[in-house]
């Protein structure tokens, strides 16, 4: 008995706070969530195209109850792992652009149940009289009442566009698939935490935006899934983007490299690879992450036409930043106010390994907004490159948008020909290197902030 009012007391304190921490990480925007997406002034244009896109996006938040995370016992990244769930959202919407293209919308979008404040504060509520009464583990699935994702036989059977729409939900259900909170997950958490061990980060650690960016680049690069040998990730050099390297990237690797699968192979539910793979293919697309730093302590408002021309690009995946110490996922702007998705609620973990998971928990009903002059500086942009052609227009159209007006001094980053290791980092600025926006000596003493060098 007594060792069962122990369980039931670790019970009690463990929800209420993962009940805390939903309140404590969404103290400024619980209300506007449920009321943003009804305001008829919140965005330009079709309303209901705005919200179907915005909720097609993945929604990658806090969860709990998974499977402890590598060197360390936690089974919860409630209230330090928002950067990384950021991140992982950012390289979600690479995938589906890769996948399913800018145009694909999931069919459910519409459905899904505003969070209102209610929803935020009465969800640990219910878990706690499930936990006490039922003593059973996880929340109780709501979503499961939600509706069907997968078409009938009926319907996969018939027109093409029926087919097509039944791909894509496979296509769609798999990306869920990897970002599960589970070992096996080649993007999920579990991973990410076991690569960012080797940067001397652990669990429970903050995660600045470009720790994050090569945390991202190396899970992309080592993911062993046959359904992601066609796409890679590149991380720029203090601001500079060299192209060399892009387009090496966008280059299949070597034999001694091969994978499995080509790019335009649908991604496979299980892990394992097939037992007869076709030839890799040309071409990788490349997911571009660059760190930056739009300012000192706090963002340099000359910075922020710059990232509404940034955010306005279709090749643009988003930006992950945030305020201090709370990050976020930028997806758009609305006049001087960001759009964003929030990772800070914590959810019950999601078996991704079944075939019939529900998907309704991945989904966000209802957009957020945030001043610019709240944005913190740190923050790292993402752009999509699916070829090397694809590349050159990317960097011709961004290099108009990077053109230093008189009050900025310096772009928010560069770009360069030739590879990064072809240029000396503590050499001085040469006739040969004019496009260089600035050159410091690496022998002198820095002061930094962060994950940036304060220039």
């Amino acid at each position: 008995m007594e060792n069962k009012g122990s369980d039931e007391v670790e019970k009690l304190k463990k929800t209420f706070l993962s009940a805390w921490h939903n309140v404590k990480y969404n103290d400024d925007g619980l209300t506007e969530a449920s009321c943003e997406a009804s305001d008829e002034g919140f965005v330009m244009g079709n309303v209901e195209a705005f919200r179907r896109d915005f909720a097609s996006r993945l929604w990658l938040t806090y969860r709990e109850e998974f499977p402890p995370l590598p060197g360390s016992p936690l089974t919860s990244d409630c209230g330090w792992g928002c950067m990384l769930r950021a991140g992982q959202m950012m390289l979600a919407q690479a995938l589906v652009l890769h996948f399913l293209g800018r145009d694909w919308t999931w069919t459910g979008a519409l459905s899904l149940q505003p969070l209102d404040t209610e929803t935020w504060t009465s969800t640990a509520a219910k878990r706690l009289v499930a936990s006490l009464e039922a003593s059973l583990p996880g929340s109780p699935r709501t979503s499961d009442n939600g509706p069907s994702l997968e078409p009938s036989q009926s319907q996969a059977s018939g027109s093409a566009e029926e087919a097509d729409a039944h791909l894509k939900e496979m296509y769609h259900r798999t990306l869920v698939s990897w970002f599960g909170d589970g070992s096996v997950a080649p993007l999920g958490l579990h991973r990410l935490i076991r690569l960012g061990l080797t940067m001397g980060k652990q669990a429970g650690d903050w995660y600045g935006p470009a720790v994050v960016a090569h945390i991202l680049k190396k899970a992309v690069e080592e993911a062993m899934d046959p359904g992601l040998a066609g796409i890679t990730a590149y991380v720029s050099q203090d601001c500079t983007v060299y192209s060399a390297d892009v387009v090496d990237c966008h280059r299949a690797p070597g034999a001694g490299q091969a994978s499995d699968a080509t790019s335009d192979t649908p991604p496979s539910a299980q892990h394992d690879p097939p037992a007869s793979a076709p030839p890799l293919p040309d071409n990788r697309a490349v997911i571009i992450l660059i760190p930056v730093r739009l300012g000192g302590e706090k963002t340099n408002p000359e910075y922020f036409d710059f990232a509404k021309s940034i955010l306005s690009l279709e090749y643009c995946i988003g930006i992950i930043g945030g305020k201090p110490k709370q990050a976020c996922y930028f997806v758009g702007f609305q006049d001087d106010s960001l759009i964003y998705m929030d990772p800070h609620y914590c959810q019950s973990f999601v078996d991704v390994s079944t075939s019939d998971f529900p998907l309704q928990s991945f989904h966000c009903p209802s957009p957020k907004k945030m001043p610019f002059s709240k944005m913190d500086p740190s923050c790292t942009i993402g752009f999509y490159s699916r070829s090397a052609q694809d590349y050159a227009r990317i960097k011709e159209e961004l290099s108009k948008v990077l053109q230093p007006s008189a009050k900025e001094k310096y772009p928010a980053f560069t770009f360069v020909q030739g590879h990064g290791r072809d240029y000396d980092l503590s050499a001085g600025l040469t006739p040969e290197k004019p496009e260089w926006p600035f050159i410091r000596d690496t022998r002198r003493a820095v002061t930094t902030a962060g994950d940036f060098v304060l220039l």
